[in-house]
């Protein structure tokens, strides 16, 4: 049962050209009058594909509550942070519901990167940053103008197939490799190495060490036999990025010690790109995958997106568990929103809440509200992000108090 889900999804990842064109943000006639990787230049080139759906199905939240207000609040809520909140419909529409049941509230966006989200908030310049992972530079720097860490709320999932809108992370293996499925500890023992500890935020907890017992280096020591059993397993996946910092976070136990033969790559098409490479792009995620079509005992760690842009392209996807037991659960829409596919992403609301205090009305608010069925409803509207699950919901809503 598991192979033929893997052999169906491996197949519904095989693009033809021209569907790979459409992942690309093409340069338009207006972003080519501004300056090259700006923030307004990125807007204007993205604004159609920003505006497009990516899924049509929908998704049933009637067990999430609807948005009722427990406090009247007033102000400027000023959001500030990532730009493809407000590059789509969303923020609009976040926008728009929210004033109109809190019409004492008018909202400011400024949204040009999700870098500056954290500096936003220590630097009193909003009221919530919208990021994915902070950094520990993030984090240190919080700490030290405010006393405090920062508090993420989770607020919708990543991306299924949608490039840049916050993809979640898949593993995947030559097709000719017969490995179905991974646990996390496995996942960790192959792209890491012993380690003394890892970081919780900012603050190192030795109990993420790990010895060199746990290092997997041959095929055959995930059970595979024959030809394959002493054969080394060469890794692939993501130069330093905020995707790799996710994989980091919660494959290797927030460590940053990988396994020697790692080697990485940057997005396809990317500003990380560097000059001299813009052409053939040596360094990019195609090179990556490309090499991993040929490569009969590679396995990397890459987003559906950047898989979908190469055409032919033929590698199999890996099923993961959390625990040793399984459940081992395939990469699809449906295991993203659910959350039983173990890579998936969140975006956040940080906000700046000291412990022991009350929350800001107007931020409280706007949080019940994106996290109620209304503001969960809008994310399925814009049709690139996924909404959130009911636990995951109720146990956001739960930290708000």
């Amino acid at each position: 049962m598991l192979r033929n889900c893997i052999a169906a999804l491996a197949a519904a990842l095989l693009p033809a050209a021209a569907m790979a064109q459409t992942y690309q943000s093409q340069p338009t006639q207006e972003s080519k009058k501004l300056p090259t990787g700006s923030a307004a230049e990125r807007k204007a080139r993205m604004a159609a594909r920003a505006s497009a759906w990516a899924y049509t199905r929908t998704f049933d939240l009637s067990a999430l509550p609807s948005y009722q207000p427990e406090q009247s609040a007033t102000g400027t809520l000023r959001i500030c942070g990532n730009n493809y909140v407000n590059d789509a419909p969303l923020g609009g529409y976040w926008k728009e519901a929210f004033e109109k049941l809190q019409p004492g509230v008018r909202i400011e966006y400024f949204t040009p990167t999700a870098a500056i989200a954290a500096a936003c908030l220590y630097f009193d310049k909003a009221d919530i940053g919208v990021n994915h992972e902070l950094s520990f530079y993030d984090y240190l720097s919080h700490l030290r103008l405010k006393g405090h860490e920062p508090v993420g709320f989770s607020v919708f999932t990543g991306s299924y197939n949608y490039v840049g809108w916050q993809n979640n992370l898949v593993i995947f293996v030559n097709q000719a490799n017969p490995l179905t499925k991974l646990t996390m500890k496995q996942l960790d023992g192959i792209f890491s190495a012993e380690r003394t500890g890892g970081l919780d935020n900012f603050k190192w907890d030795i109990r993420r060490a790990r010895g060199a017992e746990g290092n997997i280096r041959t095929w055959g020591q995930l059970g595979l036999t024959g030809e394959w059993a002493n054969k080394p397993i060469q890794t692939y996946g993501h130069a330093p990025s905020g995707t790799t910092r996710f994989f980091q976070l919660r494959a290797l136990a927030n460590g940053d010690k990988w396994n020697p033969n790692y080697k990485e790559y940057v997005e396809t098409g990317s500003k990380m790109i560097a000059d001299y490479d813009k052409l053939e792009q040596r360094g990019s995620l195609r090179t990556m995958l490309n090499e991993l079509k040929d490569d009969k005992y590679g396995i990397a760690w890459t987003v559906v997106p950047q898989v979908s842009q190469v055409p032919g392209l033929k590698l199999k996807p890996i099923a993961l568990a959390v625990n040793d037991g399984g459940p081992y659960v395939v990469p699809s829409k449906e295991t993203f929103q659910d959350r039983t596919y173990p890579l998936v992403r969140n975006l956040y609301f940080y906000v700046n809440r000291k412990p022991g205090t009350a929350m800001d009305p107007k931020v409280r608010e706007f949080l019940r509200y994106v996290l109620s069925r209304d503001g969960q409803e809008a994310i399925v509207a814009n049709g690139n992000y996924l909404p959130l699950p009911v636990e995951m919901v109720r146990e956001q809503l739960r930290r708000l108090d």
